[in-house]
């Protein structure tokens, strides 16, 4: 077993002892293996954090867009040559299976290369004016200090998806990561400040979620904030806006998902069970776009189910690094709100997947699992048929490696039932008839669709985001975030010598707005 490290809050380039609760991340899959020991901070170190980012803004903001472009290259550079080594460190922390960990550097890596080149492409307009000898610009200006606040099931990807463009738009940065993501958040910090990103430009922060919230509210009473991204869940994301709105703030939110995946008649069964499977138990079914409910036409849920549930058992579970389709879950406060959604499943379902439901352990096995279940946080899949529109497991999100299955006849049904839980993050449509696609994809309310693909996968030019319970239409990634980390400035520049008031010294011309075509050219028509 690795001896663990301590690990503090870094502010202004400087580890600064937290003085909190110190907090143990371990390894889900082997939970007497501690990856660090976290020394959380309060929330006076919390706004510190704030402060030092304010003070360290003013000259970053100074570096010209080119060269903050250089500097995020360099990040992910560093990133591609610590690739495994970063992969590694995700799958031990959290328990995501390697393959996904590369997976997730890798976008990391594409997310910096495609900032790098937006660095030289920051573009305002010329804008003409409507009074002569005068000339208008806009110009994208940095908003200030953001704040950003992410999850642990993306511990690598999602951070870089705030820190490269806020850092390329001439922000600073408070970063608190997810508690249980500790040693991942640090390895990923060092990579940055290597890469040229000064100090006092990203700080890291470890603290709990309350503290947190404690010190967001007095540093934006401050001042000192200007921007909060946050990716976790819809509840603490309605906090979040409850508190940035109060300030006159509109947060980055990305919050959870139920999200929906349509069969149609024509759908490639095969195919859509591979998606399924992907989308439904990756990660252990901790995306926030992971699929919830399959909705398959009455034609083909009963060969589609028959045809899942083969998968499912099939599916290999267990040690993560050994090619698994899905590991632990990744913290043992994420088994206890999973095993509360197991709950929800009611006499009327049909319970497939698995030889059980719950832990997976010596008293209740998964046949075919990887490895030894006794010292991780590892779940049966379950397939759930005959699910209802008004059932729990239909309505909310479990996070966790389950997924329901119900049945439609008609396309605007099933859009409907696609729509009813009220998330809006991503949904998916098999078929091959082009008309059932846009049919589906107008009525759809997420903001991510899929056609004959998973719910799951995300590309970095794509915007990434949802609406309803998924978010607050903010977007992320390509250069759609550019709205989330600038803010428009307009200039007007007169050079006439004279004062000329807007909308009254306006050049005009006379038109004879009376004129008619005389009626004889156009007679014998």
């Amino acid at each position: 077993m690795v001896a663990p490290t301590a690990l503090n809050s870094v502010i202004d380039g400087k580890e600064v002892p937290g003085g909190g609760d110190t907090y143990a991340s371990l390894n889900p899959a082997r939970l007497s293996d501690v990856v660090a020991e976290v020394r959380l901070a309060d929330s006076a170190t919390f706004q510190d954090a704030c402060a030092a980012a304010r003070q360290a803004q003013r000259e970053w903001a100074r570096v010209p867009a080119p060269v903050r472009g250089q500097v995020v290259g360099a990040f992910g550079r560093l990133v591609q040559a610590n690739k495994e080594s970063l992969a590694r460190l995700v799958t031990r922390e959290v328990g995501k299976t390697y393959a996904e960990a590369l997976g997730e550097v890798q976008e990391i890596i594409d997310t910096c290369d495609f900032f790098l080149g937006e660095g030289r492409r920051l573009y305002g307009q010329t804008v003409p004016s409507e009074m002569s000898d005068k000339q208008l610009f806009t110009f994208r200006m940095p908003v200030g200090v953001s704040v950003i606040v992410t999850a642990g099931n993306f511990p690598v990807a999602v951070p870089s998806w705030y820190i490269a463009p806020a850092l390329l738009c001439g922000n600073a940065v408070v970063w608190k990561p997810a508690e249980y993501a500790a040693a991942t958040a640090r390895a990923l910090a060092e990579l940055a400040w290597r890469a040229g990103v000064p100090a006092g430009v990203l700080n890291l922060v470890y603290a709990d979620g309350e503290t947190t919230f404690e010190g967001l509210d007095a540093a934006l009473g401050r001042g000192l904030v200007d921007k909060v991204g946050f990716t976790g869940s819809t509840l603490v994301g309605r906090r979040i806006g409850e508190l940035c709105g109060r300030h006159l703030q509109t947060p980055c939110l990305e919050l959870g998902g139920k999200n929906p995946m349509v069969l149609a008649p024509d759908a490639d069964l095969d195919l859509a069970v591979q998606a399924a499977l992907f989308s439904g138990y990756g990660t252990a079914g901790q995306r926030c776009t992971s699929l919830g409910t399959v909705i398959a036409h009455e034609d083909v849920h009963d060969e589609f189910v028959r045809k899942f549930d083969e998968a499912v058992r099939a599916a290999a579970v267990g040690e993560p690094a050994e090619g698994v389709v899905y590991g632990p879950l990744l913290d043992e406060k994420f088994a206890r709100s999973y095993e509360e959604a197991l709950s929800w499943i009611e006499e009327h379902h049909t319970v497939l997947g698995s030889s059980a439901i719950g832990r997976i352990t010596a008293e209740s096995p998964r046949e075919g699992f990887v490895g030894d279940p006794s010292d991780g946080l590892y779940y049966h899949p379950v397939l759930v048929a005959g699910v209802r529109p008004t059932d729990r497991i239909f309505l909310e999100e479990t996070f966790g490696p389950v997924v329901g299955v119900t049945t439609y006849r008609t396309l605007d049904e099933a859009i409907e039932l696609a729509n009813t839980p009220g998330y809006g993050l991503s949904a998916a449509v098999w078929t091959s008839d082009p008309a059932t696609v846009f049919q589906f994809r107008q009525g759809i309310g997420a903001g991510m669709v899929s056609v004959n693909n998973s719910t799951s996968g995300a590309e970095a030019h794509l915007p990434f985001g949802g609406n309803g319970k998924s978010g607050n239409g903010s977007r992320q990634s390509g250069v759609w975030v550019l709205d989330q980390f600038t803010r428009w400035q307009s200039m007007n520049w007169d050079f006439s010598g004279s004062l000329q008031k807007a909308q009254m010294d306006v050049a005009t011309v006379e038109a004879d707005l009376d004129y008619r075509l005389p009626a004889d050219w156009t007679e014998g028509v």
